[in-house]
């Protein structure tokens, strides 16, 4: 009995230490330019962008525009997509179309959090995306996490998709 109270109390801990915010968008923006952090610019999600992301996500999503920050050819993302039940918020770092970082911000679920590791998130570098929107890398999944890996290469495919999106209105402007 007492063993069988230790191992719930263990699981108990562990679930509620991995939830929270490991960096806030802030600092992750400071660490990704030096904090010397450039003007915030956005990108308005119309019907076309809907329709892509809708297919990337499987389901609507929940924003009308998405904030980014850019400097030369470095962009930084702060998106969200949901786990399991609640949101998991992702910095996705991206350079010249391939992703430079991916690191997790805020982790609320109570399962999937193994996702926030850099031997996780280093599956992500240097992936782009292919001509038929997936990732050009390989991401190996993570036992238990399914849910949660699922949500990052998501939040990986359209920071991806965003950042192309990104380079045509500034080529265009």
């Amino acid at each position: 009995m007492k063993k069988t109270l230790l191992i719930c109390a263990l699981l108990f801990m562990q679930s509620a230490i991995a939830k929270g915010v490991y960096q806030t968008p802030l600092a992750f923006l400071g660490q990704t330019f030096s904090n010397d952090i450039p003007k915030q610019s956005t990108i308005w999600v119309d019907k076309e962008l809907k329709h892509v992301i809708s297919n990337i996500l499987q389901h609507n999503p929940s924003f009308i525009r998405v904030k980014y920050w850019q400097r030369g050819t470095t962009t930084a993302w702060i998106l969200d997509e949901i786990g399991k039940e609640k949101p998991i918020t992702v910095g996705v770092v991206i350079t010249g179309n391939k992703i430079q970082q991916l690191k997790v911000l805020s982790f609320r679920e109570s399962r999937g959090w193994e996702v926030k590791h850099d031997f996780f998130t280093r599956q992500f570098n240097n992936a782009s995306l292919t001509d038929d929107l997936k990732l050009s890398e390989t991401v190996d999944g993570i036992s238990g996490a399914t849910l949660s890996v699922r949500a990052l290469k998501k939040i990986a495919r359209i920071a991806l998709y965003l950042q192309q999106k990104a380079n045509n209105e500034s080529t265009t402007k």
